[in-house]
């Protein structure tokens, strides 16, 4: 519709634009200056309407600064340069999951270990499956894979003070002064296959390649328990010289039993049954 028309009807819209535009801040509108837009509205700035009065200088008619010309032409406008955002990292695979449920992270740290050691120790010729019955039954692989993705434990894993308090236990007074275990009264054994701190500082190994040896990781510490079961010559390839090793491990037989029937078990996908499994616990 075109200004002079209803010359009474224009004037009441423009004193209604011009009253709006006195309650927007000057500076917040001429920071709009975009493709002319600030200037196509020079009543936004320059109106000193008071809050106290509808008075407002009436601005010069100017057909080209025309509201109605202007709403329009802001769709056109665009930035002078645009941000795109970085696009997103791809999220690591997963790793697969184990034989019977075993977590992933546990059975890659028990072949991780099973190379450390054939390079180490190949006349030993133990495997990963041998080392995950000595986790299955020591923790239940760190209660089910309580790790970070570089193996370290959520929460340190500390057994029973060896105080003699238990049928059987031994009883074994404190040798590295709690660094391992926090008892400096008792040793502990510690963490996911369970050494104590006499055989750790003996046999446990870097497994991760960190340079650091740490009983609370899952990659240490399953390549320390191939380096324990391997000392001495032993060949895990034979039953015999197994049964010897993981003896040593635990002195019962029931205990190898527990961990020889779990080896077969990853090794053939069969899950042994509860029932046939002596109970060592």
């Amino acid at each position: 519709m075109g200004r002079h028309s209803k010359p009474t009807e224009s004037k009441a819209k423009r004193n209604s634009v011009i009253a709006l535009a006195g309650l927007v801040p000057g500076g917040l509108v001429a920071v709009s200056n975009v493709g002319g837009v600030g200037a196509a509205l020079p009543f936004l700035t320059t109106a000193k309407a008071s809050p106290l009065t509808d008075a407002v200088a009436e601005p010069a008619a100017d057909p080209e600064h025309d509201v109605a010309a202007v709403v329009p032409e802001a769709a056109a406008v665009t930035p002078a340069f645009a941000v795109s955002a970085p696009a997103p990292e791809p999220a690591p695979a997963p790793l697969p999951e184990g034989p019977l449920g075993m977590p992933a992270i546990n059975f890659d740290a028990y072949r991780s270990a099973e190379r450390v050691l054939a390079e180490r120790d190949p006349a030993c010729g133990i495997t990963w499956m041998q080392i995950a019955g000595i986790g299955r039954v020591e923790s239940s692989h760190a209660n089910g894979g309580q790790a970070d993705a570089t193996g370290n434990l959520l929460e340190p894993i500390i057994g029973l003070p060896l105080d003699g308090s238990l049928p059987g236990q031994a009883v074994i007074m404190d040798t590295d002064g709690g660094a391992l275990d926090g008892d400096a009264v008792y040793d502990r054994a510690v963490g996911p296959t369970q050494f104590i701190p006499t055989t750790w500082a003996q046999f446990g190994i870097d497994g991760n390649g960190d340079g650091v040896a740490d009983p609370q990781n899952l990659y240490d510490a399953a390549a320390s328990t191939g380096n324990y079961l391997c000392d001495g010559g032993t060949d895990m390839r034979d039953i015999v010289s197994a049964t010897k090793a993981i003896l040593r491990y635990n002195n019962s037989m029931a205990y190898v039993a527990n961990v020889t029937a779990w080896s077969l078990a990853y090794s053939t996908g069969v899950n042994p049954s509860s029932a046939d499994l002596p109970r060592i616990h």
